[in-house]
């Protein structure tokens, strides 16, 4: 009696684990989720003044005066240096005088020549010293109006290369001016993912992308891909974008670096959750049941990442399924029974939505 009442409990007490091993083993399988999508590719940039110039003396001579400071904003044809001027003031003033007299001899010969006192080649040889007089003044005129090195347009300064006092040489390197109001941003984009763009972009629509500033922080502006070179890179096989962003607030400046982030469409891109998956050896599998309920594991390229997504370049078939949840609790050739959801569905429960 108590041999049979054991065996009684026993019974019962085994059968609840029984059903709940039956069910910790059911897994949860999909398959990939075919959609034409976007994915935003990250390029490392380099940002460029839209206008960068290098500010050089037009004249030997003395720095007499500095007006402006580094990093300063100055405005078009402000006066930013002074060389000293006097040489070529006094070289005016002489060529002013002799100008002055060349005119003066003008004036009495063509009085003669009116009187048929002096012929007519002698007025022209007058009237030629005049001329050749009045183009000295004109040239010491340009000379000295080079000792005053003027900003050519809106911009910032850089740092100064010389000081007061300098002697400066034609052609010394005084400082740099940069026009931030526009910034040119160049990134290079490889061969493969041109081709994407070229063929999937929509003609006529301007190209917007987004600029990763070093700090990891947005631009709060966005950009418009305005140029693409004509050459590829031979070395790198990349050719370069250049995008134009509007800097109103002046943050960005000539030389920073950051990262650009573009849009590139992808047609019948292949998608699976990236939970589904695992890595082996810096190699990304996932698990395939068969026809027979059999797990196969099998590699898979991934083509581009997205939050909770990956795009499969190859390795899976739109057909194959693949077991979503529980991949730790799976070995290869592993038998499972398992329980399908639809990819639409399995997408709509990630975090991150699919356009």
């Amino acid at each position: 009696m108590f041999i049979s009442a054991c065996a009684l409990l026993s019974q019962f007490s085994c059968e609840p684990k029984s059903e709940e091993k039956a069910e910790a083993t059911r897994f949860l399988a999909t398959s990939p989720f075919v959609k034409d999508t976007s994915v935003t590719r990250e390029y490392v940039a380099q940002i460029h003044a839209i206008s960068h110039i290098e500010m050089r003396a037009l004249e030997k001579g003395y720095l007499q005066k500095i007006f402006v400071d580094e990093g300063q904003l100055v405005k078009k044809d402000q006066v930013m240096f002074q060389i000293m001027p006097m040489l070529y003031e006094a070289e005016m003033q002489k060529a002013q005088a002799e100008a002055s007299f060349a005119e003066i001899e003008y004036r009495n010969t063509r009085r003669l020549a009116d009187s048929n006192v002096v012929s007519k080649n002698e007025l022209a040889l007058a009237k030629a010293k005049l001329d050749k007089a009045n183009a000295e003044l004109s040239l010491t005129k340009v000379h000295l109006g080079f000792t005053e090195i003027k900003a050519p347009f809106d911009g910032i300064m850089d740092h100064f290369y010389v000081r007061l006092g300098s002697l400066i040489n034609e052609g010394d390197l005084l400082t740099t001016l940069s026009d931030n109001r526009k910034m040119w941003v160049y990134y290079n984009v490889p061969e493969a993912e041109y081709l994407d763009y070229k063929m999937h972009s929509s003609s006529g629509k301007p190209v917007i992308v987004q600029l990763q500033m070093a700090n990891n922080r947005p631009f709060q502006h966005d950009g418009i891909v305005e140029t693409i070179e004509a050459d590829f890179n031979n070395e790198t096989g990349n050719i370069a974008f250049r995008a134009t962003f509007p800097n109103p607030e002046g943050l960005l400046r000539h030389g920073e670096t950051g990262n650009v982030l573009m849009k590139v469409p992808v047609k019948k891109a292949l998608m699976i959750p990236q939970k589904a998956t695992f890595e082996i050896l810096e190699k990304r599998y996932v698990f395939v049941v068969g026809p027979d309920h059999v797990v196969h594991q099998k590699e898979i390229t991934v083509a581009s990442e997205m939050p909770d997504i990956y795009i499969i370049q190859d390795g899976l078939s739109p057909n194959d399924q693949i077991i979503l949840e529980g991949i730790r609790k799976v070995k290869d050739q592993d038998k499972i029974e398992f329980s399908f959801e639809k990819p639409e569905k399995v997408m709509a429960n990630l975090h991150v939505y699919v356009e």
